[in-house]
């Protein structure tokens, strides 16, 4: 189990606000730093709002807020953090500044993360001291509730401070994938791309509506891929043969022109009909309206989720 306590979150906006959410939930103490003064209301309103959900779903009593202050400097919200987690905005030019001042006030042996969703750590660490202890991880909103998170090293990671991330991830209840190699976008943000472009195609070629593709997902694929992925849904589409018979059987429509995988222009036509579907899908319902209906759904189906999960894992 990991030792680390004391976690530094640079950036308070979606993904800042849900690694400190999910990191009270689990007892660390958390120094947060934001150079935008005003996120701290909609911070404190945020976690109000989340935490009936996060005490469901990790069985907690109460939240201890003596665990957690909010600094006006960087500097001093870093100096005690033995890890770091960084969630700025994803621009190269903007985290590899920001990557050197951690790296400056960090202390030597803390670990420092990136909440970037496709940026490649090394990149983004080229100025900042001591690579070796830095790395990605990558979360996925809502980031106090969903278990993933994927750490990317950099050519100079060293094993020992990705096994203490893994470590430490775990310690918050979440399910790390280790990525072998950097890469841009990743696993889960690459699979996530194919399928958004080719969904912009369908909808700009006036095959479908948000809905209906969302409706697609959701009453298909999305059902399974709740509790097995992609790779063993397919083995077992192949029947008794499993794999082997599935790309017998299917392999050859892999050459047929089903998809299109470069994406379309976004043409002021197709942004509209991308933000008229998602409204009206929306029924005048607030996006904190539906974010509450989407946090009770995750945290029931989660609990669900665990007690088939022992008897595939």
């Amino acid at each position: 189990m990991s030792t680390i306590k004391k976690v530094a979150v640079i950036g308070t906006g979606v993904i800042g606000a849900g690694w400190i959410i999910r990191c009270l939930a689990h007892n660390k103490i958390v120094y947060a730093f934001d150079k935008d003064l005003t996120l701290k209301k909609k911070l404190l309103a945020e976690i109000k709002r989340t935490w009936p959900y996060v005490k469901k779903l990790f069985n907690k009593k109460k939240l201890n807020f003596k665990n957690f202050k909010y600094f006006t400097s960087i500097q001093e919200t870093l100096k005690d953090a033995d890890f770091i987690q960084e969630c700025a905005t994803e621009n190269y030019v903007l985290k590899t500044k920001l990557m050197k001042i951690i790296g400056n006030y960090a202390k030597s042996n803390a670990i420092i993360s990136s909440s970037s969703s496709g940026l490649l750590p090394t990149r983004i660490y080229s100025q900042c001291k001591k690579p070796e202890r830095t790395m990605i991880g990558h979360p996925f909103n809502p980031v106090y509730l969903l278990p993933a998170v994927e750490i990317v090293p950099g050519k100079k990671t060293a094993k020992k401070y990705l096994n203490k991330a893994n470590k430490f991830y775990k310690s918050i209840s979440m399910n790390p994938i280790i990525v072998k190699h950097e890469l841009p976008g990743y696993l889960s943000d690459r699979l996530q791309e194919a399928l958004w472009r080719e969904g912009l195609h369908i909808i700009n070629e006036g095959h479908a509506t948000t809905e209906d593709l969302d409706r697609a997902i959701e009453d298909g694929p999305g059902l399974r891929w709740s509790l097995m992925g992609t790779f063993l849904t397919f083995h077992l589409a192949g029947g008794k043969s499993g794999m082997k018979h599935m790309l017998e059987q299917f392999g050859p429509a892999l050459k047929l022109p089903w998809t299109k995988l470069k994406a379309p222009k976004l043409s002021n036509k197709l942004i509209n009909r991308l933000v008229l579907g998602t409204k009206k899908q929306s029924k005048g319902r607030s996006v904190s309206k539906i974010s509450n209906i989407r946090d009770e759904y995750l945290v029931k189906l989660q609990q669900l989720r665990k007690k088939y999960e022992k008897k595939l894992r």
